[in-house]
């Protein structure tokens, strides 16, 4: 009776292999930041993500008109300059003792490699009677002023750099142009967007796999959530869509996923949300445009616990929460979610971005907002390729100014496809690809390897591409060209239904794509 169970279990597996569509990704770089290729998982394997490493402090805001509320930052290269925006507001909880109030201003730095940070003197706002400062925007908007350099092909020489940007005495998002990323004009005298709350960091780009402009941003729907809307000329905006989500809670394992997770509190977010979302920091990945990244800030309060007594800075933590509990009690660290649609996302649960071991500067509700952008700057090690940098807050509303401070994480390095020495494999459900070659980022130990198997639909291992013909592949690069004995002719299989099989031992697999042969 167990032996035909069996046998009509891989019956109804095979004919529902049979059934499914083959997934075309062309030569996409694929990342496993998701599941949606991904069949099964077997042995030790697993999806697993990874920490940025936190590195040098990047800026400090310790100016009279920046202060200590530096939160809503975009970061951007722009050739060979980087540019950073990011909010001037100082906010006592003494009274004025440590320093005085001051309004919400958008401040200006910049950099030759990410790295190292200037404030040029701008000349264009006054504060307390000076214009010897670096504010590039004070007025409509300044509350949350988030910029971008527009790759539209049609985009007019006098609007290549557009921004949203809340705050003001009407309610809703104000459309921003400018030629040079300095000077800076109204789109339009009223808001372009007003359905949404928009008290967070609301952010726009050009959408090139789409050829349209695409918006995200903050609203409510029981707790902190995220609308989206798009638009072909940056002024009239389509009905704005709540996002939806699916919690990434058994990533890889194609189990069943909850639609309602709780958070530590007990609350249950609807959506698969996980938990409520403060900014969203989504943008679509530079090295695969057609997945969306976002980076959001968890928010969660579990009240004055033994461990929010435990956390850096108690005495400071009770007086400010003397105006509102949450301000003593509440934390906030880094996520991690992916969209292919640009509306449903995968959420992963874990923390991206934890605040750390830290005795004073970190674990303050405000902390650990990452900012919006990703860049590539060049590694601390001499012959090393270059990382991805993104920066992230500290010392958020404390009596000094605030810090930003650089993290750093592998290209590609968000997820990967992880086992031990013991190994695991990842089946891919059915694909079709162009290109003839096939290249891994990857990186094992000295004793680790990744093989790949190219099977067809019906899981059968294509003569010359068996795990057995496959040269192991060992070492670390963004990189590395798989080979098979004998060289076989991968290019022929292009445009034809297939599966992966990876084999990792000790190692993390991160991305692959197939590409034409390099020369």
């Amino acid at each position: 009776m167990k032996r035909c169970l069996a046998l009509l279990y891989l019956l109804l597996a095979n004919a529902i292999s049979q059934a499914t569509e083959p997934v075309a990704i062309g030569s996409r770089r694929e990342l496993f930041v998701d599941d949606l290729l991904v069949e099964r998982l077997e042995g030790k394997a697993e999806l697993r993500l990874h920490p940025p490493t936190p590195q040098n402090v990047a800026l400090v805001t310790g100016e009279p008109w920046e202060g200590n509320g530096t939160n809503y930052v975009t970061v951007f290269q722009d050739g060979a300059k980087y540019r950073m925006y990011y909010r001037g507001s100082h906010y006592s909880y003494l009274g004025g003792k440590d320093r005085p109030n001051t309004h919400d201003l958008y401040c200006y730095a910049e950099s030759p490699d990410g790295i190292h940070w200037t404030k040029p003197v701008l000349g264009l706002f006054a504060f307390n009677g000076s214009k010897q400062n670096n504010i590039v925007w004070d007025g409509v908007g300044a509350h949350a002023f988030v910029p971008f350099r527009d790759t539209n092909p049609k985009c007019s020489p006098d609007a290549a750099y557009k921004a949203l940007g809340v705050g003001g005495s009407k309610h809703g998002l104000y459309a921003f142009r400018s030629p040079d990323a300095i000077h800076w004009t109204l789109m339009h005298p009223e808001p372009v967007l007003t359905q949404g709350a928009f008290d967070s960091q609301n952010l726009a780009f050009w959408d090139a796999e789409r050829g349209e402009y695409r918006e995200y941003h903050r609203d409510f729907r029981e707790g902190r959530d995220i609308r989206t809307s798009t638009s072909q000329d940056f002024l009239h905006w389509t009905e704005p869509e709540f996002l939806t989500y699916a919690a990434n809670v058994d990533p890889g394992r194609r189990g069943e996923r909850t639609a309602d997770v709780k958070d530590p509190v007990g609350k249950k977010y609807p959506f698969g949300r996980v938990s409520e979302l403060y900014t969203n920091q989504i943008a679509p990945y530079y090295r695969a445009p057609h997945l969306l990244l976002g980076f959001p800030t968890r928010y969660i309060d579990r009240g004055w616990t033994e461990s929010a007594k435990a956390l850096p800075r108690y005495d400071y933590r009770q007086v400010r929460a003397k105006g509102s509990p949450r301000e003593g009690t509440a934390v906030t660290d880094g996520m991690f979610i992916t969209s292919r649609d640009r509306k449903q996302f995968a959420v992963w649960p874990e923390s991206f971005l934890r605040p750390g071991l830290r005795t004073r500067d970190s674990w303050f509700y405000g902390d650990t907002y990452q900012n919006w952008g990703l860049v590539e700057t060049k590694s601390a090690v001499e012959d090393a390729p270059p990382e991805l940098s993104l920066y992230v807050t500290e010392r958020t509303l404390q009596e000094t100014g605030g810090v930003l401070r650089r993290y750093s994480l592998r290209i590609d390095g968000f997820v990967s496809l992880h086992a031990p020495l013991a190994g695991g494999e990842l089946l891919t459900k059915p694909i079709t690809f162009a290109g003839s070659e096939l290249v891994l980022n990857v990186s094992t130990s000295a004793a680790g390897s990744v093989r790949v198997e190219i099977q067809d639909i019906d899981g059968r291992a294509i003569t010359g591409f068996a795990l057995a013909d496959c040269h192991e592949v060992y070492g670390d690069d963004l990189e590395r060209t798989v080979a098979w004995k004998g060289n076989p002719d991968l290019g022929a299989l292009a445009g034809r239904p297939v599966r992966l099989r990876f084999e990792v031992s000790d190692a993390d697999l991160y991305c692959f794509r197939f590409q034409p042969r390099q020369p």
